[in-house]
């Protein structure tokens, strides 16, 4: 950190003696906005749609990385020193954040946590999941089910669920927190980031309604991911009932035979014509599912990062999420 500083200072010397008062008035004004950084990208997407030009966002993950591998860079760290306004999920992913924010003085940062925004829930496991449980427990559960003593229990763990934006619902929350502090810490701009959160709150009203409407209508309630499971919240929502492979911030990806044998015998017992997956990982489980039951195979996002096409062509939370309608519509019916 202290090299990445010294070249700071140097280039910014370099640049203080340059001619022209026009390249100096844009340094000023650049420097008059409030500079924001997030971990991820919903709350990078929902600063943006209430700040617009008005404030400096930046995202440490980067399009197309996968946050449960993410390791924050020295540059990282500079941006979080540096900032005036910093948004993290907080939660057992987020423990990286806590320790980064212990070793650094935050007098000037104000700090924003999605999990404060809005009521928690404890992460889930659902029958079928596989247990992080080790080794010899997976050789036990493998053996129980090839004698067909396996049992299935649901019940929850003692960690938050941190994937609280993926409800609509929570999503307004957190909206109209973030609104309340950009206020706060840029009382000028208050009226533009209340006239801006008023408008997007509004769509994310109409998001909720369309999602509830699909599930009014279905002909199921029942959703199938071979993959992590990061939507308890939206779940819980609209009353929907889930099978998956692990929970959402599982760190184990390869399923047991056990596993594996659930989700196939639920997806024909429960006739469901898509398998569905997260963003940005791979489909071997949904295709393995999906080729046994003649299902399709279907990506639902979680809007925690996107790839870096997705990123340059524009993608927003809501042009996700209408994506999700779309997709439980076929994963419903």
């Amino acid at each position: 950190i202290a090299g990445i500083l010294s070249v700071g200072m140097i280039l910014t010397g370099c640049g203080a003696g340059q001619p022209g008062g026009q390249s100096q008035k844009k340094v000023t004004e650049a420097e008059k906005k409030l500079k924001v950084v997030t971990t991820i990208f919903p709350q990078y997407d929902f600063v943006r749609q209430i700040a617009g030009d008005n404030v400096e966002v930046s995202m440490l993950l980067k399009p197309g990385e996968e946050t449960h591998s993410y390791e924050p860079t020295p540059q990282d760290i500079l941006k979080i020193q540096n900032c005036d306004l910093f948004i993290y999920v907080g939660g057992e992913n987020d423990e990286w954040v806590e320790d980064i924010l212990d070793s650094i003085d935050t007098e000037h940062i104000r700090l924003l946590r999605l999990i404060d925004c809005v009521d928690t829930v404890n992460e889930e496991h659902v029958e079928g999941m596989k247990e992080e449980r080790g080794h010899e427990h997976e050789e036990e559960e493998e053996h129980e089910h090839e004698h067909g003593e396996e049992e299935h229990e649901t019940h929850e763990t003692l960690t938050p669920d941190e994937h609280v934006w993926t409800s609509p619902k929570n999503a307004i929350a957190i909206v109209e927190q973030i609104a309340d502090v950009l206020g706060e810490l840029d009382p000028e701009q208050t009226a533009v980031y209340e006239e801006n959160e008023k408008a997007y709150v509004s769509l994310l009203e109409e998001l909720d309604d369309e999602f509830r409407e699909v599930v009014s209508s279905a002909k199921r309630d029942v959703l199938l991911f071979g993959d992590r499971f990061p939507f308890r919240y939206f779940a819980d929502e609209y009353g929907l009932k889930y099978y998956a492979a692990f929970p959402g911030c599982a760190s184990d990806t390869e399923p047991s035979a056990a596993t594996m044998a659930f989700l196939i015998n639920k997806a024909k017992e429960e006739q469901i014509p898509v398998i569905l997956k997260m963003e940005l990982s791979n489909e071997n489980i949904a295709n393995a599912i999906a080729e046994t039951t003649h299902a399709k195979v279907k990506t639902f996002y979680s809007c925690h990062n996107l790839t870096a096409k997705e990123f340059a062509d524009g993608e927003t939370y809501l042009s996700m999420m209408k994506k999700n309608v779309e997709t439980l519509k076929e994963a419903l019916n």
